[in-house]
């Protein structure tokens, strides 16, 4: 990755940083000013934290714990009555201190694993964000589970028309179950990936990115490309810049959710079916000691997937993924006719 790039990121992660200290020390003095008792704790609470580091030096043991016995029952009776005082305000504990986007790194970026200072996995989505998913994962706002509308799905079952019993609601609502299972059961190895047989305009693209928006929230990151461009991509970097080439494919490689939107869309090669199935077998074999997920869409059928891609590719597919297929009519066709 180049390195101009990496500090453009982290001065963005320095100034949401040092915003949220600045807003933090603001919510402060505004207390202070309303009552000066608040001010009083916080000097105390500074002045014992000198006297803990000055008595950790003392030389005598007992006359050390029993002065750190004393601070800390201090710090502990001070504690609560600012947090009785902010909570009569009706705030949160947290009140007075930095609201970081990122709990876990508190916005800087990185966080201490084994000693070793580690990328967060926010700073890592950042990086995704702008390097690979660009627009892929741009409606993720719109597209999440709080807008999945069931009723959209008609609910009249046409045998002939969608080769099932089951109507497109119903059939739905199994997918959804399974899509549940999926996320509550991520971190499982035994929980299958997910690949979306069907038409185009029957919902794949939208569930899936219902679904990224839930790993995301589990502090997890995701890689969402269409095939056409993943594919260009990796041989772009193959053939292009060397910083990049090794980027791209150890994320798509190792990223927790890789999405491949619209497969079978892209121009088949032997060298694409080569690094498909590299990819496949690489995430599932877990070589990092890692748990990673795949989720694959297209509008391929099961023998339409095995005659494209090989039966290699076909039976690694059959084997580790839950095939779930979608059908229905066109809803952005359906959407686009109600709004004329």
């Amino acid at each position: 990755m180049e390195n101009s790039f990496l500090n453009q990121i982290l001065h963005e992660y320095e100034n949401k940083r040092n915003k949220a200290i600045l807003e933090a020390e603001k919510r402060k003095r505004e207390l202070m000013e309303v009552n000066p008792r608040l001010l009083e704790i916080e000097n105390e609470l500074s002045s014992n934290s000198i006297k803990i580091s000055k008595a950790i030096l003392l030389s005598n043991p007992k006359e050390q714990e029993k002065l750190l016995t004393s601070l800390k029952k201090q710090n502990s009776a001070l504690i609560k009555e600012k947090n009785e005082f902010i909570k009569k305000l009706s705030k949160e504990n947290n009140y007075l201190y930095p609201h970081f986007e990122c709990k876990l790194c508190k916005d800087t970026g990185y966080v201490s694993k084994d000693n070793t200072l580690t990328m967060c996995s926010c700073l890592k989505q950042r990086i995704f964000d702008l390097a690979y998913n660009k627009s892929n994962m741009g409606n993720l706002e719109r597209e999440n589970f709080s807008n999945f509308n069931i009723k959209v799905f008609s609910d009249k079952p046409d045998k002939e028309k969608y080769k099932s019993d089951i109507s497109p609601r119903e059939n739905m609502q199994v997918i959804e179950e399974k899509v549940e299972n999926f996320i509550k059961n991520f971190d499982n190895p035994d929980e299958k990936n997910l690949i979306f047989t069907g038409n185009t305009g029957v919902g794949k693209t939208f569930l899936s990115s219902c679904i990224a928006n839930e790993i995301l929230k589990l502090g997890k990151t995701v890689l969402y490309q269409t095939a056409p461009v993943m594919f260009d991509e990796i041989n772009e970097s193959k053939f292009g810049k060397e910083n990049s080439k090794f980027d791209l494919y150890e994320n798509i490689l190792n990223v927790d959710l890789l999405i491949i939107d619209d497969l079978g869309t892209e121009k088949i090669t032997d060298s694409k079916i080569t690094e498909l199935f590299t990819i496949i077998n690489t995430r599932l074999l877990n070589q990092n000691h890692k748990i990673t997920k795949t989720i694959i869409s297209t509008n391929l059928n099961v023998d339409e997937i095995f005659k494209t891609y090989t039966t290699r590719i076909g039976s690694r597919l059959a084997g580790s993924y839950r095939f779930l297929r979608f059908f229905g009519d066109d809803l952005r066709f359906k959407k686009a006719k109600k709004e004329l």
